[in-house]
């Protein structure tokens, strides 16, 4: 019925509404009856009234929805009641539905008979259909796939339908869009004409196919795959615009969904011999959005827009005009667009984001294809683009987390599982096409928006494209994938730079930055400058002129090496700059090495917008530096510290980065650093510092696991910037490392500083390495560092005390004195607040460092307190012995077992001795060095100190140590002391610098290190006296001995008069060494005083002991290495006479050395020793002599000798005589004379109380005392030197002076006479003749009498010679009968006949007193000849009784002087002798006891040739007086006859005294022959002759007798 209603054209609207009732209402309506009211209403559809028109076509499209959605319901009643398998019938026939229920039989049929219809065939089931269009057709299939897809999926008489029917049919309705190309339709030439393609149907078509793509993609992979590019292909440049705009819109419809994207990627593009798809669609998209700029405008409008259209494009040549551009306002609301190369393309708002509502795809009702608005495709593209970048990157992150979240659930559940396990199994197939998708895409996307965000000229769109590549570089940074990552941070800082600049950056990101970066394309923009003033600051605005699309809003000076030109910032590049910081501070875990491409951008923009770091590495808007080049608008002004702040922020959210990502991000810093390092080298422009202090702040922050980036990181500061020859650049590399070393070491760590030593050694190591820095600002700013450790962290330092010893004792004396002096603060700090809280193992270390400034030489000051700090620090050493020991004591057990355990010794300096004398030693040994330092004031001060500290805490160290001390220490010491002074200068020193003015005794290097020498050699000497009872104990005391000695011996034999003293000063130091009370003595005085109580317990050892004694610390370390002092054997006192010997040796080279007279001629430069040297040295002997008395020998004592009598010769230089000599009129002895006798006292004193034996040494003494007394008139000679008698020495002229010998010869003589008297009747004194020797010395002054230098000598030696005689003489006579004396006699002889007739004339201005006292001299010797020898005549030799007679016999004819003036003649005529001689003469002539004829005949000679004398002189006289008439005769005349007057009255009386028969008669023939002579000399007229004559003539009465017969006879 309806039927034929529909037929006839009645009530259509009706009978729609009734079919659709019929439908609805119930599931009745089957199979033919269905199809019959369906084909009712197609057919209403295409009758000529419009409403019917429209109705019919709802109906048909509900009537549709109906039949699938019974099928659906259907399905849904029977799912759970037989699950049937669908028959898997690949190629069934299309009629097979007989599986099929009734419901889906109905839509099997109408759908199969749909795709009928559109492919314009007849209908299976539809009987009765007239006409069809395509167009809906393909609507109605659209909306059956679209809204029933499970169907499809879920039947397979459905799923056949689609792949049999539907996609060919699409295909096929595709092909004329696939073969027109644009402007080939309208072409003449054209062979064939195409057919060309349709709006609707093309349109539709799409629609379908997005359908089919989105819901059944996995059933018809090969068809899509068809599809798809044939959507690409509807892109291309030749298709019509109205195609490529509904292309494009379908393109969108896919990229909003992801999941369809991956299997895209899944099905063809991951498997090979497939079409790229997915690539190929993304490439699609952005060489479309390529064309659109390519193409010339003009052709697409006129091509393809309607007239109508005309109201698109807008004046393109307004301001920034576009559509609705707000008229001449200059563009204040600017259309969002993109311009490129003078394209210009507006921006529409599209679509929401994330969702495709197309436009052209909804027209439906449009038959002719619409006009295209400009702009509209590109707004449809851009939008895909951002689309198909957030769904891609919004897909796989969110499965990336999905994942991650599950690999961390199951390490929790599972913990053990090794880490390499922590993705999940699926887990290789996904990451592989995610990276698959990713690798697809990359290179069309980034193009695309490379392109986009260079055009783009709107914020907003610049943001999006922004955030698409953002996030692509960070998804890639996820997936790993390293070449898109770079490539689109180098395009996001590409943008970020101004033109021209980023391209040399990002290509040549490590190549050299030369001079590729000159501005030399033309600018595409003008510039109008106005000047505004800004806060008082001439600021430069930028506008930018119409011409140019972005506002420049900052200009800068580039950081490249060429410093010409400017570059100008725009807010774009501003905008990306922030994008950058915002990738970098989001996504910097994935970024990896493309750290490098975001930070070179970033320094670059930091430099062009004038951010100079500050405090800590953050970045503040800096001064102007470089002058007018930097400008910046307000805009940026504000700007800047925002950016300054994300900047920090950026590198504080580093701490977020795992491991990994942080060394990348170290690394890129570092290399990053050496590229600006590079460009600061050679020229003076102010370096870019960013690298360093973003390292800096990057460190700072990441303090809990500094350990990570400590070593990458201060390697590059150390190595690289802080040896850069910019000063700026080593500032801020040094500021670096000193603030991340103090941050490191204040930071509170997890496990505390205190209990991480490697991690506190880490930290401070590169404190250390900054001493290899020659800089000396870097070296400042590391000494400063140290200084703020030190009191901030002092306390805490424990293991790390010996690296920041390290860096203080680093110092080089071409560091400068600030340096040093910085240093040296520290180390005060030190030794005053740190020794008791560092480890004792680094005490040595202190000392080495003090000892080190002591060295330096820049600044003396600092060495003296050095000095004064080793003294302190040695205090230190004593108050905490104890502790010290103890803490050493650990220390050296463990460094022992690791040595044992590694098999080596152990290497300490000192080894063998305790730790804690090792500390000591160390000491020493620094001061010891110190002692040889090349200035003056250095090496005093060292020695002062290190004599002190030995002296002071010497007793601390253990005997054993006490080798080291003396060889290695003392003895190395003298060495080098020996050695320098030796060899030093003996220039003069102008002035000790500045205006010190030096005294003259220290103005040559030689002179201040006499000093030197001095100070040392008195100090050993003084701990050898001190400490000899504990050296004696080593059992290289004597070789210890020898080596003191021969140092000793080599200086006292130094041409240095001070060193030379200080010498001797030494070695009677250690001379006056006591045997020291042994232990047990001592403790006997103590004990003294201790009440009786106390005295068990003091044996008693161990801690309870009461007596404070043990407490000394030296006490209490002995015990604690159990070594107390052992005593030595009863015997060994016995040893020290070799030292003694040894001694004895040394002083007898020295002193044959130091008097043995110069061999060379008389050269001015000849060393004489000093006077106080040698009495020094000559003084020494006497203690000497003690200790060696017992086995001192004669040969010994010739030695001395040879010494004494060098030592007395030596002469002195005039000018210090005067302060040596006594004015020479003064009779004194010089010190040295002293000295010289003094010894010989005290050896003979010691012969004396000595043994038998000993006495042989007498007439050795005897002769040395007899070689000094011969001084007296031979001074001795000093070698070949000429010297002056002290009267005629200059003072000021360099010439030697004899010493004035005689008061020491007559001292000497003294000497002898008191020792003969002790010691004349000994045998050795006897057979060695010392009588003799004494009387042949004697006889040298006896001789030459008055010609003797002094008077006195010969008075003494006449008087000692007296008092010799008057004891030896009868010890000679005693032993006539031994012939011991022989040979005295004729000496005896000689020495009388020289002095009595003497051939020296008295001086001429003698007085007549001293006169008479001479010749009373005179008379006592002849008074001796009388009284001593001629009595004992018989026990005399003849020849010497004969000599004697002879010389008496000289004296009594006294020969007169023809010198001699009238009034002194009587007494000059040595009468009182004369007369003296003659008496004694006459006494022994006529004595009884001539013994032998021959004595007789001597006297009887004598006498007769006497009287024959006065004979002649008579006669003489009366001849002359006759002559001479009245004149008187010669005064000496008139003398001589008195005498001989006198002398014949003398003879008459003793002639008359003696026996006749003793008196020869030729005596008295000769007598009485004188008597007529005497008569004639009656007459002469001399009152004195006339007296004399009455004497002579008186007793010749008493031979007046008558003659005897006897006579006569004899006459006749």
């Amino acid at each position: 019925m309806l039927w034929q209603l529909m037929e006839n054209g009645l009530e259509e609207l009706k009978l729609l509404q009734t079919v659709l009732v019929l439908l609805t209402t119930n599931t009745i309506v089957h199979d033919e009856v269905l199809s019959k009211a369906i084909v009712l209403c197609f057919r209403l559809h295409f009758t000529k009234d419009n409403i019917t028109n429209n109705t019919a076509a709802a109906t048909v499209r509900q009537v549709v929805t109906v039949v699938f959605e019974r099928m659906v319901a259907e399905d849904e009643k029977f799912k759970g009641l037989t699950e049937e398998p669908p028959a898997v019938q690949g190629n069934s026939n299309r009629r097979s539905v007989s599986t099929l229920r009734p419901s889906a039989k109905d839509a099997y049929m109408l759908f199969q008979d749909l795709c009928q219809l559109v492919n314009a065939d007849a209908p299976y089931w539809l009987v009765g259909m007239t006409e069809m269009t395509r167009t809906f057709g393909l609507e109605l299939l659209e909306s059956v796939l679209n809204d029933f897809p499970e169907v499809f999926l879920q039947h397979q008489e459905f799923s056949f339908l689609l792949k049999e029917r539907v996609c060919p049919l699409v295909i096929k309705l595709f092909s004329p869009n696939i073969k027109f190309r644009q402007g080939c339709g309208s072409s003449a030439s054209s062979p064939a004409p195409v057919e060309k393609p349709y709006f609707p149907i093309c349109m539709r078509l799409l629609r379908v196919v997005s359908v089919l793509i989105k819901h059944f993609y996995s059933l018809l992979v090969t068809e899509c795959e068809i599809f798809l590019s044939l959507l690409v292909k509807f892109l291309d440049g030749e298709k019509p615009q109205w195609l490529r705009a509904v292309a494009v819109e379908s393109v969108h419809r896919l990229c909003v969904q992801p999941h369809l994207l991956r299997s895209f990627c899944q099905s063809y593009d991951m498997k090979q011999h497939s079409t790229k798809v997915f690539r190929d669609i993304v490439n699609a998209l952005g060489s479309f959005i390529q064309s659109l700029f390519i193409l010339p405008s003009a052709g697409n409008t006129s091509s393809t827009s309607t007239p109508a259209g005309g109201s698109v494009s807008a004046s393109q040549g307004s301001a920034q005009g576009g559509p609705g551009a707000a008229g001449a306002g200059g563009g204040l609301i600017t259309q969002a667009a993109f311009e490129y190369r003078g394209t210009w393309i507006p921006l529409m708002n599209v679509s929401v984001q994330g969702s495709a509502k197309a436009t052209y795809l909804e027209m439906l009702d449009k038959v002719e294809p619409p006009s295209i608005p400009e702009g509209y495709a590109m707004s449809v593209a851009f939008s895909a683009l951002l689309d198909l970048v957030r769904g891609i990157t919004s897909l796989i992150e969110r499965e990336l987390s999905k994942q991650e979240q599950e690999a961390a659930m199951r390490e929790e559940a599972e913990p053990v599982s090794p880490p390499q396990r922590a993705r999940c199994p699926q887990d290789p197939m996904a990451h592989e096409v995610w990276e698959e998708m990713v690798n697809a895409c990359w290179c069309g996307l980034l193009a695309a928006l490379s392109l986009l965000l260079d055009a783009s000229t709107d914020e907003a769109a610049t943001e999006n494209i922004l955030k698409a590549e953002l996030s692509m570089a960070s998804l890639c940074g996820r997936l790993g994938l390293v070449t898109p990552r770079d490539a689109f941070i180098t395009a996001i800082c590409k943008a970020s730079l101004p033109p021209h600049y980023a391209l040399t950056i990002l290509s040549s990101n490590t190549a050299n930055l030369s001079n590729k970066d000159r501005f030399d394309e033309p600018r595409s923009f003008s510039l109008c400058i106005s000047v505004y003033s800004i806060q008082g600051q001439s600021v430069q605005m930028v506008s930018p002129s119409s011409e140019s699309h972005q506002q420049v809003v900052a200009v800068g000076q580039p950081l490249t090496a060429q410093p010409q030109g400017t570059v100008m910032l725009t807010a774009k590049n501003i905008q990306c700059m922030r994008t950058l910081l915002n990738l970098a501070h989001c996504h910097g875990g994935y970024l990896g090495t493309s750290w490098q491409l975001v930070l070179a951008t970033l320094q670059h923009l930091v430099w062009i917008l004038g951010l100079k770091p500050s405090v800590g590495g953050v970045l503040k808007p800096g001064r102007a530096v470089e002058g007018p080049s930097t400008v910046l608008t307000t805009a940026v002004m504000t700007d800047l510290p925002v950016i300054s702040n994300i900047l920090s922020r950026l590198f504080e959210s580093s701490q977020y980065l795992d491991d990994v990502s942080l060394h990348h991000l170290i690394n890129a810093l570092c290399s990053l650093s050496m590229e600006a390092m590079e460009m600061a080298y050679g020229n003076n422009k102010e370096p870019s510092l960013f690298a360093v202090a973003k390292l800096l702040e990057t460190g700072l922050v990441n303090m809990d696991r500094i350990e990570i980036l400590w070593r990458p990181l201060t390697a590059h500061l150390l190595e690289q910037v802080c040896q850069h020859p910019n000063a700026r650049m080593r500032e801020w590399g040094a500021e670096a490392i000193t603030s991340l070393i103090k941050a490191g070491l204040s930071f509170k760590h997890d496990p505390p500083l205190s209990q991480n030593q490697r991690l506190q050694l880490l930290l401070l190591n590169p404190l250390k390495e900054l001493s290899n820095v020659l800089h000396a600002d870097i070296r400042q700013k590391q000494l400063e560092c140290v200084l703020q450790i030190l009191q901030n962290q002092g306390d805490t330092l424990g293991p790390g005390w010996p690296l920041v010893l390290g860096v203080i004792g680093a110092i080089r004396n071409d560091q400068g004195e600030s340096l040093i002096r910085t240093a040296f603060q520290c180390l005060q700090l030190v030794v005053t607040d740190f020794l008791p809280t560092m480890p004792c193992m680094c005490l040595q270390i202190v000392v080495d460092v003090a000892g080190s400034f002591g060295l330096q030489n820049q600044e003396l000051n600092i060495s003296l307190t050095s000095i004064g700090l080793l003294w302190n620090i040695s205090d230190y050493f004593f108050q905490r012995g104890e502790a010290i020991t103890e803490e050493l004591e650990r220390e050296e057990a463990v460094l022992l077992r690791q040595a044992q355990d590694k098999g080596e010794p152990l290497h300490r300096p000192f080894h063998p001795a305790p730790p804690f004398d090792c500390l000591w030693l160390c000491l020493y040994a620094k001061l010891g060095e110190l002692c040889v330092d090349p200035r003056p004031a250095v090496r005093k001060s060292a020695g002062q100190t290190m004599f002190s500290t030995i002296a002071a805490h010497g007793t601390l160290l253990q005997p054993p140590t006490w080798n080291i001390v003396v060889w290695k220490v003392l003895f190395h010491l003298l060495d080098c002391v020996r050695k320098s002074s030796t060899t030093a200068d003996k220039e003069k020193i102008e002035s000790g610098g500045g205006n010190i003015l030096i005294h003259h005794s220290r103005d040559t290097a030689e002179k201040q290190w006499a000093e030197t020498w001095v100070l040392t050699l008195a100090g050993v000497a003084r701990i050898f006296n001190t400490r000899r009872y504990l050296l004696q104990q080593l059992g290289d005391f004597f070789k210890a001995w020898e080596v003191l000695l021969d140092h000793i011996q080599s200086a006292a034999l130094s041409k240095n008069n001070e060193v030379s003293l200080a010498a001797l000063k030494s070695f009677q130091e250690i001379l006056q060494l006591v045997t020291p009370i042994k232990d047990t003595d001592k403790l006997d005085a103590l004990a003294m005083d201790v009440p009786p109580v106390l005295m068990e317990s003091l044996q008693v050892s161990g801690p309870g002991r009461p007596l404070v004694r043990s407490d000394s610390l030296a006490e209490r370390l002995a015990q604690r290495y159990g070594a107390q002092p052992s005593l030595p054997p009863p015997g060994e006192e016995l040893d020290d006479s070799a030292l003694w010997w040894s001694a004895w040796n040394t002083w007898y080279r020295i002193g044959t050395e130091c008097t043995r007279p110069p061999s060379g001629g008389t050269d001015k430069l000849v060393f004489v020793p000093s006077q106080p040297f040698l009495t020094a040295l000559i003084q020494i002997f006497p203690a000497l002599y003690q200790h060696i008395a017992g086995g001192f020998s004669m040969e010994d004592l010739k030695k001395l000798g040879v010494i004494l009598h060098g030592a007395v010769s030596v002469p002195i230089s005039s000018d210090s005589s005067p302060f040596i000599l006594p004015s020479y009129t003064e009779a004194v002895l010089t010190s040295l004379q002293e000295a010289v006798l003094t010894a010989l006292d005290v050896l003979q004193k010691a012969i004396c109380v000595g043994s038998e034996n000993l006495q042989v040494m007498y007439p050795a003494i005897f002769e040395q005392l007899l070689l000094f007394v011969e001084f007296s008139c031979k001074p001795p000679q000093y070698g070949k030197m000429e010297t002056k008698h002290v009267a005629n020495a200059k003072y000021n002229q360099a010439e030697w002076v004899a010493l004035n010998y005689v008061p020491f010869a007559e001292q000497s003589l003294e000497v002898v006479v008191d020792l003969y008297h002790k010691t004349a009747c000994h045998k050795a004194v006897i057979n060695e003749k010392v009588l003799q020797n004494i009387i042949k010395t004697l006889r040298i002054p006896l001789g030459l009498k008055y010609a003797c230098p002094a008077e006195s000598t010969w008075k003494l030696a006449v008087s000692s010679l007296l008092k010799v005689l008057s004891i030896g003489l009868p010890v000679a006579r005693q032993q006539a009968s031994s012939g011991k004396f022989d040979t005295m006699w004729p000496e005896l002889a000689n020495a009388f006949e020289d002095f009595l007739f003497t051939k020296s004339t008295p001086p001429d201005n003698l007085s007549i007193q001293e006169f008479q006292r001479n010749e009373a001299v005179d008379v006592q010797v002849v008074q001796l000849i009388s009284t001593e020898i001629l009595p004992f005549a018989n026990f005399i030799p003849k020849e010497f009784v004969g000599r004697i007679m002879s010389m008496l016999n000289k004296g009594s004819i006294h020969s007169q002087s023809s010198s001699f003036t009238e009034a002194e003649m009587d007494i000059r005529m040595r009468e009182e002798f004369s007369k003296v001689c003659f008496e004694t003469l006459l006494q022994f002539s006529f004595s009884n006891k001539v013994s032998t004829p021959q004595e007789g005949y001597i006297s009887r000679m004598a006498l007769s040739v006497l009287l024959q004398r006065a004979q002649d002189v008579l006669r003489r006289y009366v001849e002359d007086q006759r002559l001479s008439g009245r004149c008187p005769l010669p005064r000496q005349q008139v003398t001589e006859i008195i005498f001989v007057l006198k002398a014949i009255s003398t003879l008459m009386d003793s002639l008359k005294k003696t026996q006749p028969e003793n008196v020869d008669g030729n005596v008295w023939v000769q007598v009485i022959a004188l008597y007529p002579t005497l008569v004639e000399c009656i007459t002469c007229s001399s009152p004195e002759v006339s007296s004399a004559l009455k004497d002579a003539l008186g007793p010749f009465k008493d031979f007046m007798q008558p003659p005897v017969s006897k006579v006569q006879n004899g006459e006749s």
